[in-house]
């Protein structure tokens, strides 16, 4: 007898617990070799005085076990608590976010009967980093965290992938027309490493087309990779455009552990009522199935969904009339999968897994040059709440504060220039940012003088909030222009 792998599993909340005893059921009855360890996360776990959703065994098992088949769970809202798929995907260092999008026509209805792409979305930074502040009464802010070690990780997980499933072109999706730093990056990065796969064509859109293009045409796209909130979106819309969100499963993988899961939430009006579908769930084991090394278990399952999919037996999110020929439940459509096991679809294409030898690089190298770069301080951006008056006034009262090897360059408002030659036209809240910069007698400031200029601004009566380093790389700003400067 083969050896068994253990499984960490999660029934979550919602319709869980149900779309989970689904998908268990169909993986015995396919014979898959699991060893289930069970754990709870999630909503009970929160309530439980736990506002992190986890608890320290689970996190024990997780870490023996390295494989997590989760369902859906649900995140009390507000009162602090933490979306626990973000901080398992962050603390597992879970980076790669991996979702195939397929159309089943004509047996689901979909307006894009030939859809067959994979988004591959990176799964620990940009805006999910969750660093938040209230940064006066008015403003509040999110920090958009973009590293080179997460994007060369994740650009070329996508190649990789593209490689090895004999897919031919990776399309990438940034904003960097518009944050020209951080997606500046993700793309930069793109470019360099599309160019050691010469034989998978690549391109790269501006977000905004690029979403409208997949939506209206996503026959053209193979496989997309995005930073992570772009590609939370687009994996939604890539997912429900297919026909339905509810039958999309992903992957979330890591160089230690990996999880497996559905896309959709955890639906807890349709809780309890046996009428979810769980082929979400079921898509994300067969995935679980392939990384563990049981492709022929993952076939065989797929093949039969398929089948029953295309018997027409169909829950409700999917029934159509004229479509569908039987309306069933989720514990049905398990016993309909099941009763299916080892047959093929007829007219939908087949699926063969394989479980080759080479695995997708995951590890990032730092380059030895980056210890060369020279780094210099050469500003400072002061942020300040205030609501005295105009930015005429403001900049006229910092104006004092200059001196000691610093001078007030400008000040914007949520990010236009207001000052000097500001416009009057232009709102102002009470979230200010003051860009001193090196008054010239010397190339670089130091810390001394910055807090020499904070002590001063205090003196003026002022309050400031955060300060932001203004640096140079080898002699290239490492910050932005203001808007209009």
């Amino acid at each position: 007898m083969e050896e068994k792998t253990p499984v960490t599993v999660a029934a979550g909340d919602g319709i869980g617990p149900e779309i989970m005893d689904a998908t268990l059921r169909i993986l015995e009855a396919a014979g898959a070799r699991i060893e289930i360890e069970k754990i709870d996360i999630g909503e009970k776990v929160y309530l439980s005085g736990n506002t992190a959703g986890i608890a320290p065994e689970a996190w024990e098992s997780l870490r023996r076990t390295r494989v997590f088949l989760k369902s859906p769970i649900t995140t009390p809202q507000g009162g602090g608590y933490k979306s626990l798929n973000v901080t398992v995907r962050k603390t597992l260092g879970l980076y790669a976010n991996v979702r195939p999008c397929v159309s089943y026509h004509p047996f689901v209805d979909t307006k894009h009967p030939v859809m067959d792409m994979v988004i591959v979305r990176e799964n620990e930074e940009d805006l999910y980093a969750g660093i938040e502040h209230r940064q006066t009464r008015e403003v509040y802010q999110c920090l958009k965290l973009i590293t080179r070690p997460g994007c060369e990780k994740i650009v070329r997980y996508a190649f990789e992938y593209a490689r090895l499933n004999n897919r031919k072109k990776v399309t990438c999706f940034t904003k960097d027309n518009i944050m020209k730093m951080t997606d500046g990056l993700f793309h930069k990065v793109f470019d360099e490493i599309a160019a050691e796969y010469p034989q998978i064509e690549n391109e790269h859109w501006i977000v905004d087309i690029g979403a409208a293009k997949l939506a209206d045409t996503p026959e053209k796209f193979d496989v997309v990779v995005m930073p992570n909130l772009y590609g939370d979106i687009l994996s939604d819309v890539a997912a429900q455009i297919t026909g339905s969100v509810g039958l999309a499963g992903s992957a979330n993988i890591g160089e230690h552990v990996a999880m497996f899961e559905a896309i959709h939430g955890s639906a807890p009006d349709i809780a309890g009522k046996n009428i979810a579908n769980p082929s979400g769930l079921l898509h994300g084991a067969i995935m679980m199935l392939v990384h563990i090394g049981q492709p022929e278990i993952a076939g065989k399952v797929h093949n039969a969904w398929l089948r029953t999919v295309e018997d027409g037996v169909h829950t409700a999110d999917i029934f159509k009339e004229g479509l569908s020929k039987e309306l069933t439940g989720t514990d049905g459509f398990a016993d309909a999968v099941i009763e299916r096991l080892g047959q093929y679809p007829e007219r939908l294409k087949r699926v063969e897994y394989s479980q080759g030898d080479e695995k997708i690089l995951t590890s990032y190298v730092p380059s030895p040059h980056d210890t060369e770069i020279r780094k210099d301080t050469v500003g400072v951006d002061v942020f300040l709440e205030w609501k005295g008056g105009s930015p005429e006034e403001l900049g006229k009262r910092l104006e004092s504060a200059n001196g000691r090897g610093v001078q007030l360059q400008m000040i914007t408002n949520r990010g236009v220039k207001v000052y000097p030659g500001g416009m009057p036209e232009t709102f102002c809240t009470d979230h200010w940012r003051c860009r001193f910069m090196t008054d010239g007698s010397n190339p670089t400031i130091g810390t001394s003088e910055i807090i020499g200029l904070l002590k001063r601004i205090d003196g003026l009566g002022l309050e400031f909030i955060k300060t932001e380093n203004l640096c140079t790389f080898d002699g290239q700003p490492g910050y932005s222009l203001g808007q209009g400067q």
